[in-house]
């Protein structure tokens, strides 16, 4: 009795997950999730890395940062089949991020 019990849990546990998988999965493919998020990275990234480049009088992390934004603001016009997309999108983040150490260790 206690194992059918379990199986009953498993298999309605189950289902659920997977519902909530397939609702969840379809919202984050959704093209303009990438697009919000882009402008929420670019308005955030310039604001750091500008008020970093100020108070440290330094634009390398600056420029390096907005070349990581330009990449990814270049990958998201790319198509969504897999052709480079996630690739390009990838090193603009790995870029972003140099420019971010960079003005981390940055000393006034």
């Amino acid at each position: 009795m206690a194992l059918s019990g379990l199986c009953a849990i498993h298999c309605l546990t189950t289902a659920v997950l997977v519902a909530l998988a397939a609702s969840v999965g379809g919202l984050l493919l959704n093209p303009l999730i990438h697009e919000v998020g882009l402008a929420i990275a670019i308005v955030l990234g310039a604001v750091a890395l500008v008020l970093g480049g100020l108070r440290h009088r330094f634009i390398q992390p600056a420029a390096m940062g907005g070349l990581g934004l330009g990449i990814m603001a270049g990958a998201i016009s790319l198509p969504h089949d897999g052709s480079g997309e996630t690739l390009w999108t990838l090193i603009g983040v790995a870029i972003l991020a140099l420019g971010h150490d960079l003005n981390r260790r940055a000393v006034a």
